[in-house]
């Protein structure tokens, strides 16, 4: 199970000292949608020069203009780049050939999406790699992970990853679902010590 750091509303300098404190204990490494706003692609290349052998996720949040988004994101050095799962059906065919091309991989963000049948209408499309994502805003209202899984329910070979305010005491019933991945946030990022919290959220994994 891999740990994704997700790098949001944080500084370009907050970006690499917390990549240099917590690299050890993460394996894939998120350029948030806000940092990507702020730094475009030039944070993404900088990123991948310095840590050749991370993965590297660029949260483009694509919706449109997927081939172009698509082809920016990997130009600039990422291996997976994010779309939306409401995109229309042209925007996520036309991402999964640029990374079918290059020997990338598309994630589709299941943000907004409330029915398991859209997750199969994707990997008929054929989508590989899915986020369950309850988003910054819904968290504040206090939604959590535990419904999200129902999205995938009887749905097999899809590669999962999920995405939601988890923290080190939510980790562990999230790691009983079995995802890929999980994507942490605030719980890394924010905490006074973000080496030791991705330790302990690694370790927890390992388990």
């Amino acid at each position: 199970m891999n740990i994704q750091v997700a790098l949001d509303r944080l500084t370009r300098e907050e970006c690499f000292q917390i990549l240099e404190k917590t690299g050890p204990y993460v394996d894939w490494i998120e350029v948030g949608t806000g940092v990507i706003k702020e730094y475009g692609m030039t944070i993404i290349r900088e990123i991948r020069e310095k840590y050749p052998d991370k993965m590297i996720v660029a949260d483009m949040k694509t919706c449109d203009a997927g081939k172009h988004e698509t082809i920016q994101a990997f130009d600039a050095g990422a291996d997976i780049t994010t779309v939306m799962a409401f995109s229309a059906d042209k925007t996520i065919t036309d991402t999964l050939e640029v990374a079918a091309s290059r020997g990338k991989r598309v994630m589709i963000d299941l943000l907004g999406v409330s029915e398991n049948k859209r997750v199969q209408e994707l990997q008929e499309l054929g989508v590989s790699l899915v986020s369950l994502h309850i988003g910054k805003d819904m968290q504040e209202t206090g939604e959590g992970t535990d419904n999200l899984f129902d999205l995938i329910h009887g749905i097999s070979g899809l590669e999962t990853a999920v995405a939601g305010g988890i923290t080190l005491e939510t980790l562990p019933s999230i790691v009983e679902k079995r995802p890929d991945t999980v994507i942490i946030g605030s719980a890394i990022t924010k905490a006074t010590d973000p080496a030791e919290a991705a330790r302990a959220m690694k370790g927890l994994i390992r388990k």
